[in-house]
């Protein structure tokens, strides 16, 4: 069995180093592959240039986890993908949105729920809560967390402290503040949301396209929205130098998350966000997918990322 276990594991790490570029149907896209981190699992990071990029010019940076979902269908496990090259290059030959460049964060494969789950709210929950969360099983009877803990501030401290630092040292970037920005779907919602509150003089807004808020793949008797709604009550950032946006669909697994945005919308009313600073949209019909990502993507970065 160990030795089964071994083998499967190079042939995963094999995978992973000789994985297909995704083709891109305008800019350039570099690999930086296997990724060195302190904090996190080894992963490739897909850097996406637009066309005309030079170093004599300055670009916002929008950070996007599950980076092996972005760009080329031909290459993704399920044959979508979110195709952001498209969109970001339409976005910018019709002036609607500052120059900027993408850098697509791969997640960690086994390790992308405990990357992903926001710790601090995980960690409010009582022991004996915390196990059931880490017992649970997916609807297909697999495991939610695989034995990994939950490391989502780990996590974050390889974006800021190592991955960020690299992409303004390698790419001609505006590294403040109001030009870094980042954005995720499902469980890459969630970790976008924990990062700019964790890190609100890094980021300065965040894009969650079908937010997870359920954790884990149920909703009845479920303690996790509570935690992170009581989070965000204390760490929500000011909303005068920070966007927020938010959505949903209605079908599959995103008709679990429309009561619990309700009361996050609640919250960002509560502390003071507008319609200039925060925009929370449901989609009636749209399903849990990349495809339906794709056709709304351009809503998101139009209101984080316009001139």
């Amino acid at each position: 069995m160990k030795r089964f276990i071994f083998v499967c594991t190079l042939l995963f790490a094999m995978q992973l180093l000789h994985a297909q570029l995704p083709k891109v149907t305008s800019g350039t896209l570099i690999r930086h592959e296997n990724f060195k981190s302190h904090f996190v699992t080894p992963r490739h990071v897909d850097v996406w240039l637009p066309e005309g990029y030079t170093p004599h010019k300055k670009y916002a940076v929008l950070y996007m986890h599950d980076g092996q979902m972005l760009f080329d269908s031909s290459t993704t496990w399920n044959k979508s993908a979110w195709e952001v090259d498209e969109v970001v290059s339409q976005l910018l030959q019709s002036g609607q949105i500052r120059d900027l460049i993408v850098v697509g964060i791969w997640n960690g494969g086994e390790t992308r729920h405990s990357d992903y789950f926001p710790q601090k709210p995980f960690e409010t929950l009582p022991q004996e809560v915390q196990k059931h969360i880490y017992d649970t099983k997916r609807n297909n009877g697999l495991s939610v967390f695989n034995g990994h803990s939950v490391q989502s501030d780990n996590y974050l401290k390889f974006m800021v402290s190592e991955l960020k630092p690299f992409i303004d040292s390698a790419y001609s970037t505006k590294n403040n503040q109001a030009n870094t920005f980042v954005a995720g779907s499902s469980m890459g919602g969630l970790i976008s949301l924990y990062a700019i509150c964790e890190y609100p003089h890094i980021f300065g807004g965040a894009a969650c396209l079908s937010t997870h808020w359920t954790g884990i793949f149920k909703a009845e008797n479920n303690p996790i929205p509570d935690a992170f709604i009581q989070y965000l009550n204390a760490h929500l950032p000011k909303p005068k130098h920070h966007r927020l946006y938010f959505d949903h669909g209605t079908a599959t697994l995103d008709s679990l998350y429309p009561p619990i945005q309700i009361r996050v919308d609640e919250l960002m009313k509560q502390k003071g966000y507008t319609e200039k600073h925060w925009l929370s949209k449901v989609f009636p019909g749209e399903d849990h997918s990349e495809k339906a990502w794709h056709k709304r993507l351009a809503i998101p970065l139009t209101f984080l990322l316009r001139k």
